[in-house]
């Protein structure tokens, strides 16, 4: 077959590179990872050598590869063979086919990948979801991949978070962005170039039908929020908005609020570490009466909200509908609990009420716990919050209604857990997080007789790390309780040491065997730091590996056990 030249961009520089006739000219090294990928379909990540001569590729298209991607008209005879080719370049990276989505995260693709991956997109015309993130290697040469979306109409999920994109790949999107009229979910977190005015490639080009748009980690700047502004004013059904990790936005959020009176359906908002002030915070809350929809409202990691969030409290009572609130990590003063517990009765919808790691709330919880509505509160996490005896007491009160309870890091729960499980309702709790909150075998013996009675049966997740009083006696009796059916629910169970502790599990390991064929839902389980003895752990891996359940244990004890296993017989 004649073979036709086709000039390509190369991935770092601006020119045009030559093909020559032939099939496909290649490096020596290139010919090496090759060999190296039809040999592993499960490619691992090659790093950056293998990638600097990808990207030195010379790559060619035959004439009639070129005039398939020169027409956007694909029969259905061609869209299956496409799915066709298209299944066998995943099976090259390690990655399972499912029609209409292309899941390529976590690939180390390189720009030589990204351009293969461009010529066979024409021939799935109705992809709808396309996910390219944390591939690193392909920031600066996006523009092989989005001069082919032209014809993907029907792409409704675009993700390239952590790909390290610059100036000019958000430009190339942003041409992109405006002849694919169905996307409604845009992700560009964790690319730390979009910071700094790469978004005017942006302004303008999204399209009214996108209803989620993600932000995290850009590194954007106050000046950004101009431009934020202009890219959301056209977004009339935006849904979900996410800026969280831009520590330097700060005066920036004054233009984004002022882009929310044109949100009216806005549902999510998520301000974690941004940065937040004063007058941030003033020009929020003016704001908030334009999103009378929101439900989600992430302000968490902001120390600004010290002292000042009266700012904006006063006008939550604009969000009825509002259903989580997360203020955690934000060194909330005692005044600013008692401002926040002022408004909560208005909050009639509120399920979720994050104010955990603000140790200024050990004394308020009888004020929050007085003025929400209990009966349809879900979450109201305190971890790290200094509790006194009396907090403890009071926060027992909602126990009954909540899905979620974690109290880890207040000591004051040690010793007195049967307060709180007297409180329980059968099969409600769903999270139990009790990490170094010092429980006593006591308390883990309470704990067991709970599961017994049925309380616990809708648990999911149990964390019991950090409790070194805990004698074996309480984790036999808490395991033998599982294997009577009492945690049947249970995904993941963590019962972890301290770091600088160890302590052998034999004694109370059998209990663990026993319970393992009950604990059907079982994914996850954390035992870091006990010491096992190899012919244990061969036995452990046995019986989590027939039940694919990850097995988390310290590297250093791995590493004696597989030593230890080398020194013993097959029949051992």
């Amino acid at each position: 077959m004649n073979m036709e030249p086709i000039g390509t961009t190369t991935a770092g520089t601006g020119g045009q590179r030559p093909r020559d006739s032939g099939s496909v000219r290649r490096s020596p090294l290139d010919l090496i990872i090759n060999q190296i990928r039809r040999k592993r379909s499960d490619r691992r990540p090659l790093g950056r050598l293998l990638s600097w001569a990808s990207d030195r590729t010379v790559i060619r298209e035959s004439t009639e590869t070129e005039e398939r991607v020169q027409s956007p008209e694909v029969g259905d005879g061609e869209h299956d063979i496409g799915w066709g080719r298209i299944r066998a370049f995943l099976h090259k990276l390690g990655k399972d086919t499912e029609k209409g989505r292309i899941n390529l995260s976590h690939c180390d693709l390189t720009a030589t990948d990204l351009l293969e991956l461009g010529t066979l997109l024409p021939y799935v015309p109705q992809l709808e979801q396309l996910d390219l993130s944390w591939n690193d290697l392909i920031g600066g040469s996006l523009r092989a991949l989005t001069s082919h979306l032209n014809h993907m109409k029907w792409i409704s999920a675009l993700k390239l978070s952590g790909c390290r994109l610059d100036h000019q790949d958000i430009a190339a999107l942003g041409d992109a962005l405006t002849c694919l009229p169905s996307v409604e979910v845009l992700d560009l977190s964790w690319n730390g170039a979009l910071g700094g005015g790469a978004l005017q490639g942006l302004v303008g080009k999204l399209q009214p039908s996108l209803t989620e748009l993600h932000l995290v980690a850009c590194e954007l700047t106050a000046a950004d929020g101009t431009l934020l502004e202009g890219i959301l004013s056209p977004l009339s059904g935006l849904c979900v908005l996410d800026v969280s990790c831009n520590p330097h936005f700060t005066d920036g959020v004054k233009e984004l609020s002022s882009a929310l009176s044109k949100a009216a359906s806005l549902k999510t908002l998520r301000l974690q570490r941004v940065g937040l002030s004063a007058h941030s915070l003033q020009a929020l809350g003016d704001s908030l009466q334009f999103v009378p929809s929101l439900r989600h409202l992430d302000l968490s990691c902001n120390k600004g909200l010290s002292g000042h969030l009266p700012l904006i409290s006063s006008h939550l009572t604009h969000l009825s509908l509002l259903e989580t609130l997360d203020l955690s990590l934000s060194e909330l003063m005692h005044s600013d609990i008692q401002a926040l517990a002022q408004m909560l009765p208005s909050l009639i919808s509120l399920t979720e009420l994050n104010v955990s790691s603000n140790p200024g709330a050990e004394d308020t919880v009888h004020a929050l716990v007085s003025a929400l509505p209990l009966t349809h509160m879900k979450s109201l996490p305190l971890n790290n919050c200094s509790l006194s005896h009396q907090s403890y007491t009071t926060f027992v009160l909602a126990v009954p209604y909540l899905r979620c309870v974690d109290l880890s890091w207040c000591k004051v729960v040690g010793g007195r857990l049967s307060l709180l499980l007297d409180a329980l309702q059968p099969s409600v709790l769903q999270e139990l997080r009790l990490s170094s909150c010092e429980l006593t075998t006591d308390d883990i013996q309470h704990l067991a007789s709970a599961c017994r009675g049925g309380f616990l049966s809708s648990l999911r997740i149990l964390d019991l790390s950090h409790n070194s009083p805990v004698g074996a006696n309480g984790w036999s009796g808490l395991l033998t309780s599982g294997s009577q059916g009492g945690l049947g629910s249970l995904e993941e169970l963590d019962l972890s040491l301290r770091p600088l502790a160890s302590a052998s599990c034999s004694e109370w390991l059998p209990a663990l065997f026993r319970a393992l064929p009950r604990l059907t839902a079982l994914k996850r389980l954390a035992l870091q730091r006990w010491t096992i003895e190899a012919k244990e752990k061969l036995q452990l891996d046995h019986c989590l590996k027939k039940r694919n359940v990850l097995l988390e244990m310290d590297a250093e004890e791995r590493k004696e056990l597989v030593n230890e296993d080398k020194e013993m017989t097959p029949e051992e």
